[in-house]
């Protein structure tokens, strides 16, 4: 791959605020979309991002093909009862990065969702703001599943979990 082609396959945000408020995209507008491209209209503030993004905080901050970086805050909110951010909220963000790096290789008409997975954590998280990157690439891309790896990390680069998944794609069916 030259450099021009590679600069094209990735796209780094950092923390741009748009004045484009994002608009709901109709499932006909998506279908016509392939995986790579619905990626870089979330990340890019052009269309909405998913509920549960919103919800606990996190945000795309890289994508190429076949890759995904999510970050997200370890927030006092997170926490478990002994003060550390809850392992659902990690495994979380861990998937969602790794489903997404799967979702950047899709065709139009393909959306894909988790089968499996499996997290190894190896240390504690404070709930104490730090922001944490869950890194994903893909592994194996077959036709119908595909699997992906992730690591969280702190802007330090202290690893926290890493984690495998396994993704299916489901051939989207047009409405109407």
């Amino acid at each position: 791959m030259n450099n021009a082609s590679a600069a094209q396959d990735e796209y780094i945000v950092e923390d741009i605020v748009n004045d484009i408020a994002p608009r709901p995209v109709s499932k006909a507008e998506m279908m016509k979309m392939d995986g790579y491209h619905i990626m870089k209209g979330m990340m890019d503030g052009l269309m909405p991002p998913p509920p549960i993004a919103m919800l606990l905080d996190f945000t795309i901050r890289r994508i190429a093909r076949g890759e995904c970086d999510f970050k997200g805050p370890a927030k006092p909110e997170f926490c478990n009862p002994y003060g550390t951010v809850h392992g659902g909220y990690l495994a979380t963000l861990l998937d969602s990065a790794m489903t997404c790096a799967v979702q950047t290789t899709l065709p139009p008409a393909t959306a894909c969702t988790t089968v499996e997975l499996k997290v190894n954590y190896v240390r504690a998280v404070p709930g104490d703001g730090r922001m944490l990157h869950a890194r994903a690439r893909i592994i194996h891309g077959g036709r119908k599943l595909m699997t992906s790896e992730a690591r969280l990390e702190d802007d330090d680069g202290k690893l926290y979990a890493h984690s495998t998944t396994t993704v299916m794609a489901l051939p989207l069916q047009p409405q109407g």
